[in-house]
């Protein structure tokens, strides 16, 4: 028998060894999508907004609840919609963040995919056909709205406009200093700052070696890689998530008669001495009348949705009180009322949801928020959630669509 030549050896071992390692690879990859695992970014960084959900992306979402999620060539959660609008047709725009996306429930549970329907059937309005088209994406303050509806929402011309406003982090996001104490997004999004008392948009994230970093070919090029491999997928999740569940964790903490404040809790105060807090209210006030005066000067019908948190809604009164007596304030409406007043003072309609869902939650001893494999009555809104909120939306706008008053 001849003996192999001793470079020829090493270059078989280490083809074995090579072909081994695909192998086991291979292996791994079929059985984890057997297994029918996924952990997918839906987000892209974007030019103006920060980030923005891919266009023509699709896939799993199995963090909190969980549903197929598609994205349409806009880069937003919901099918395609025609940027000329049909004749006979009465279109509302719904802007916001994850309340809108809402990757927790399936399309046909999301809260404007009923209110379409229930138009539909309700207002029997002859050959006129409702269209509800959704504009919202995780993570958004309402810095990003603002762009959004420039960019995005009056390329279809809707004929009303709905805010989807979520006090408990919405108001932070407006916030380089607040929000930079909680997400690692400081460097990776817009912000409005006042410059000679007035709003002037600071993109200035874009010159950011972060952002530079996020838009070279090399990161874009790994991640279209890590879109179609589980194994790299899995290898994200054991890196990023334990940050990324820490960072929700602390968002949503569980609620039981032992909660206490955190940073987020600070929305709920009237009286504050803290002026990054006061700056926060500030610009969020400002960048809501924007809206209403654009979409007024737009000939469109500006509507505010306010959405409550979980300890706002939760079903058990002597907890919440615990809460309220912990974190020093005399109830938890201080968000609704500042909306509510600014909605009366600039002549745009509100509708406060929280109070509403705590009375049914309350009533039917339910959650409204909050899924089994989450936490439990806190969170994005659960199917329930989506239902009444579509319920009580849908209410006030079939009686403003019949008097033409919004």
């Amino acid at each position: 028998m001849t003996k192999l030549k001793p470079w020829l050896q090493k270059s078989l071992i280490v083809a074995l060894i090579f072909s081994g390692l695909v192998f086991g690879l291979a292996i791994t990859e079929i059985g984890l999508r057997i297994a029918g695992f996924e952990y997918t970014k839906f987000q892209t960084v974007d030019s103006s907004r920060g980030w923005t959900d891919k266009p023509g992306f699709a896939a799993w979402y199995r963090i909190e609840g969980g549903s197929y999620i598609e994205i349409n060539s806009e880069g937003f959660r919901d099918r395609e919609h025609t940027k000329i609008k049909p004749e006979n047709t009465l279109r509302i725009a719904m802007v916001g963040d994850s309340i809108v996306s809402a990757y927790e429930v399936s399309a046909e549970e999301n809260m404007a995919n009923l209110i379409e329907q229930k138009l539909n059937e309700e207002l029997k309005l002859g050959e006129t056909k409702v269209e509800v088209i959704k504009f919202g994406t995780a993570g958004y303050g309402t810095d990003q709205e603002l762009i959004t509806l420039r960019e995005k929402v009056w390329d279809y011309s809707p004929d009303i406009v709905i805010l989807v406003f979520y006090p408990y982090n919405d108001v932070m996001n407006n916030s380089r200093l607040i929000n930079s104490k909680v997400y690692d997004i400081n460097n990776t999004k817009p912000y409005f700052i006042y410059e000679d008392g007035h709003l002037v948009l600071d993109n200035s994230y874009v010159n950011t070696s972060n952002y530079q970093a996020n838009t070279s070919w090399v990161s874009k090029g790994w991640e279209q890689i890590r879109d179609r491999s589980r194994l790299l997928q899995f290898v994200s999740k054991v890196k990023f998530y334990p940050s990324f569940g820490q960072q929700l964790a602390t968002l949503w903490l569980p609620i039981d008669g032992n909660l206490e404040p955190t940073i987020y809790d600070e929305v709920y105060k009237e009286q504050t001495d803290s002026q990054q807090w006061q700056q926060a209210w500030q610009v969020t006030d400002e960048l809501i009348k924007l809206m209403h005066s654009e979409v007024k000067a737009k000939g469109a019908d500006f509507l505010v949705v306010t959405v409550g948190d979980g300890v706002q809604t939760y079903p058990d009164s002597s907890v919440r009180q615990k809460f309220i007596q912990r974190l020093g304030v005399a109830d938890l409406s201080y968000p609704d009322r500042r909306i509510q007043a600014l909605g009366d003072r600039y002549g745009f309609k509100v509708i406060n949801l929280a109070p509403i869902f705590q009375d049914y939650a309350q009533e039917n001893k339910v959650c409204l928020q909050g899924f089994d494999n989450f936490v439990h009555c806190r969170g994005h809104l659960n199917v329930l959630g989506h239902q009444l909120a579509s319920k009580v939306i849908t209410q006030e706008l079939s009686q403003e669509i019949h008097t033409d008053s919004i």
